[in-house]
């Protein structure tokens, strides 16, 4: 049987940390991979060890991801992103009603959608977007200029995944304004989302263009996209932080819950908690 290690990581991760989860998970050794990371080697990863291991780590703030040993990075070779609240810190949909005063409506739909409170996706998309009906499209360029910032790690995750020759997907239930420049600011080799109408007068109609991307769609646009790639699912990261982004991390070897909704940290078998998106790259060995 292949040799488990858990890679623990926190922006203060102390001695005690690993001190504490080697006990729990019966390490026969440590290595340290930064001031904020370390590799426990060959470690028990039955369930009930991976459940204490979680619950401890979860009520320290730390993030602990059990991994087989001798995995680089290059061995992968697609990457899948969702946008809102995982690439980016903010519900693009949120802050464009925020912007024309009808924030508090839509929040309230987006969270209980997110949480999978709300099952119908493509409705819920629907009732948002008809709140915006009459908002200027200009609304869409002062977000993306003003609000919208890439999460802590973005930018080295994927420039670590580029040179590793790993192909980028990004598959969003948001909007191609905002995918689509991102794409392009980010050198991303794919992506896809949601197209907001707007009108001759350039207003937000309220609606929009085609079929929503969910669930589904984003698991399909995943498999097709890695199937181009030859990547099999252990070749696969795929990161995501609500209810619509389960189906598309179900077809990853490295599903990962990024400072995500419980629904999603109780499903996905790697998570991130507390480091930024770059924490993934402690997984893997030199």
């Amino acid at each position: 049987m292949s040799q488990i290690h858990l890679v623990i990581q926190s922006p203060a991760l102390a001695v005690e940390h690993a001190e504490q989860l080697a006990a729990l998970a019966q390490a026969q050794g440590v290595a340290r991979i930064s001031t904020t990371a370390a590799r426990l080697l060959d470690v028990q990863a039955d369930a009930q060890t991976r459940e204490e291991v979680r619950d401890w780590s979860e009520s320290h703030g730390v993030d602990a991801a059990f991994v087989p040993a001798g995995r680089r990075l290059s061995d992968c070779r697609v990457l899948a992103m969702d946008m809102d609240s995982t690439l980016i810190n903010i519900e693009c949909i949120d802050e464009i009603a925020a912007w024309a005063g009808r924030g508090e409506q839509v929040a309230r739909i987006t969270e209980a959608a997110m949480r999978g409170e709300i099952k119908d996706f493509p409705e819920s998309l629907r009732r948002r977007v008809a709140l915006l009906e009459g908002v200027s499209a200009q609304a869409l360029e002062r977000v993306y200029q003003d609000k919208l910032r890439l999460n802590p790690g973005a930018e080295r995750l994927l420039g670590s995944a580029r040179d590793a020759g790993i192909k980028t997907l990004l598959v969003s239930g948001g909007f191609t304004f905002f995918t689509d420049r991102l794409k392009e600011r980010l050198q991303l080799d794919s992506a896809h989302a949601n197209t907001l109408e707007i009108g001759e007068d350039g207003l937000l109609t309220g609606r929009v263009l085609g079929d929503i991307l969910d669930a589904d769609a984003k698991a399909t646009y995943l498999r097709a996209f890695a199937a181009q790639q030859g990547a099999s699912q252990e070749q696969i990261i795929a990161m995501g932080d609500g209810a619509n982004d389960l189906k598309m991390l179900a077809l990853a070897g490295y599903a990962v819950a990024y400072h995500a909704k419980p629904i999603v940290r109780r499903q996905a078998p790697y998570a991130l908690n507390v480091c930024g998106l770059d924490g993934v790259l402690n997984w893997f060995e030199a």
